[in-house]
């Protein structure tokens, strides 16, 4: 039976950087966990170009704001930390990703907005056993490896570098697993030294002080990791949230993203 360690942690964030004055708008976006930091400095700057607009945030597992979204949750703006989430609710995506047709994306507004790259982390200043690369998780130096779990973005990616290494269905068998239901919540287990590493992204290791990078997945191990951003049908005001799309793709969101260690895709 695969280990379970309970972790207390926050798996929705909300941001509202400013007071709703009478007659503002609000906005909600719906982004992935591993966005959090940098949705949040870019929030502070929007408040400066919109000052009548009010930013609210979900952050969670790119599985659970899909599902969110698909069972008609309040949502303007979408950022998928997958390709799969996001095409799960675009009607023009391959049916084969889209099996229930659903139609939620507003034509025209989808943009990759971040790539990413996928590393294997230790507590910080606790690595006595000198963990250095991914396929340590099947030796002694491991008894307990976080990962996300196979709804979230970042679990499938894990899964697709141990596929890559041959070592999946060894580690499985191993039970060394404890599954977490996003990326943020393997961070703090590994930050927390509850488990003896785990696999986030690399900019969510870059903003933790808990934890330190020991290795790089290896070139070609998994997809690209590619985020894409796409406003709603359903937006409150199809206006403010093209606004604040164009926003996310200018020169000062693009520093945030840059400065936190997310690179920019092409467009």
């Amino acid at each position: 039976m695969r280990k379970f360690l309970a972790v207390l942690t926050c798996l929705c964030v909300f941001s509202a950087p400013a007071l709703a004055a009478e007659g503002s708008n609000t906005l909600t976006v719906f982004a992935a966990a591993s966005m959090t930091e940098a949705m949040n400095r870019i929030a502070e700057l929007y408040k400066k170009t919109a000052p009548d607009v009010t930013v609210v945030y979900n952050f969670d597992s790119s599985g659970t704001l899909k599902t969110q979204i698909q069972e008609g949750a309040d949502c303007d703006v979408f950022i998928s930390a997958g390709q799969r989430q996001m095409d799960q609710i675009d009607i023009t995506a391959d049916p084969a990703v889209n099996t229930e047709k659903l139609d939620f994306v507003l034509p025209g507004s989808r943009f990759n907005i971040v790539a990413n790259q996928v590393v294997l982390v230790v507590p910080k200043g606790k690595n006595p056993k000198g963990i250095d690369d991914f396929a340590d998780v099947v030796t002694d130096k491991v008894s307990i490896v976080a990962l996300g779990n196979s709804d979230v973005p970042v679990g499938q990616y894990s899964q697709e570098i141990y596929t890559s290494l041959g070592l999946w269905e060894k580690l499985n068998v191993m039970s060394k697993i404890t599954f977490a239901s996003n990326v943020k919540e393997v961070l703090v287990q590994v930050a927390a030294a509850a488990v003896d590493c785990g696999v986030v992204y690399g900019t969510d290791a870059a903003t933790s002080k808990g934890v330190e990078v020991v290795a790089s997945a290896p070139e070609g191990s998994h997809r690209p990791i590619v985020y894409p951003a796409a406003i709603l049908k359903r937006a409150k005001d199809e206006a403010v949230a093209k606004a604040f799309a164009e926003f996310l793709k200018g020169d000062e969101s693009t520093n945030v993203f840059k400065s936190i260690g997310f690179a920019i895709p092409a467009r």
